[in-house]
C-alpha cells in the first residue's frame, strides 16, 4: 500500500494525513474484495524497515492503528471478516500486543474472508523466525516445513500481489510465499487506489497463464484434463 507520503506532500500537507487518507482506501479495498469474493487479503501496514522513518511519522502511524483498531473491528466483526496480525510483535509495546491480541480474538470465529494485517513484518524475518523454529524443536528443514513454520502458514501462498505507488519493487514482502505469485504494479497512489483500479488488477490477473514451472501445453492438457 504504498504512495501515502506522496499523496499528502503533493497537497502540502503532513505525511501522517496521507497515512490517514490510506486507512480510507483500505476500507474501500476490504469492502470491494468481500464483494468479490476474495477470501484472503494480506496489507502490508508497516514493515520492520519503517522504524528509521522520522519519529514523528511513526509515532503517528501507531496512533493511526490504535485508532483504526478501536474503530474498524466491530465492523470487521459485523462483516464476517477474520483480522490476524502478522510480524515480530516483540518490537512493540505491550499495549499494542493486547491491543492486537484482542482484536484478534474478537474476530476469530468469522469465516467470509481472513484479512491479514503485516505489521512490524519483513519477509526476511519471516523466513529467518521459521528457520529458527525448526532449528529450536530439532525438525529438519525442508522446504514444506519451512513454510509449515512462516507467519503465514494458516492461508494459502498468495495469487496475486499488488504494488500501488509506481514502484516496481517487492520491498521485503512475502518474499517466501510470492514465489508464483504473479505481481501488478500500478502508478496510483495508495489514497488514490479504488474498486476501479482492483478490477483492473484482476482484470490483468485474468489475462495471465499460470504454468508453476510447467510449459503451455503442459496447463492447457491439464486444463482439458
Amino acid at each position: 500500500m504504498d504512495g501515502n507520503g506522496r499523496w499528502a506532500k503533493r497537497r502540502l500537507m503532513p505525511r501522517v494525513a496521507g497515512h490517514r487518507q490510506g486507512v480510507e482506501s483500505l476500507r474501500r479495498c476490504i469492502r470491494a474484495c468481500v464483494e468479490r469474493g476474495v477470501k484472503v487479503l494480506t496489507v502490508f501496514a508497516f514493515s520492520s524497515e519503517n522504524w528509521s522513518r522520522p519519529e514523528d511519522e511513526v509515532s503517528g502511524l501507531m496512533e493511526l492503528m490504535g485508532k483504526a483498531l478501536t474503530r474498524e473491528v466491530p465492523e470487521l466483526r459485523k462483516n464476517g471478516i477474520r483480522l490476524v496480525f502478522v510480524g515480530d510483535r516483540q518490537g512493540l509495546s505491550e499495549c499494542m500486543r493486547q491491543s492486537l491480541v484482542q482484536a484478534e480474538n474478537q474476530t476469530a470465529d468469522n469465516a467470509r474472508m481472513v484479512l491479514n494485517v503485516c505489521f512490524n513484518y519483513g519477509g526476511r524475518w519471516d523466513i529467518a523466525q521459521a528457520a529458527a523454529k525448526l532449528a529450536a524443536s530439532g525438525e529438519p528443514i525442508t522446504e514444506a516445513a519451512l513454510g509449515g513454520a512462516t507467519a503465514l502458514a494458516h492461508v494459502p501462498d498468495p495469487d496475486l500481489l499488488i504494488r500501488t505507488g509506481g514502484e516496481q519493487r517487492i520491498s521485503n514482502f512475502l518474499l517466501w510465499q510470492c514465489a508464483y505469485s504473479e505481481l501488478y504494479f500500478s502508478d496510483k497512489l495508495w489514497p488514490d487506489f479504488d474498486a476501479a483500479a482492483l478490477d483492473a488488477a484482476l482484470a490483468a490477473f485474468a489475462e495471465r497463464e499460470r504454468r508453476f514451472g510447467k510449459t503451455s501445453d503442459q496447463v492447457a492438457h491439464q486444463a482439458v484434463g
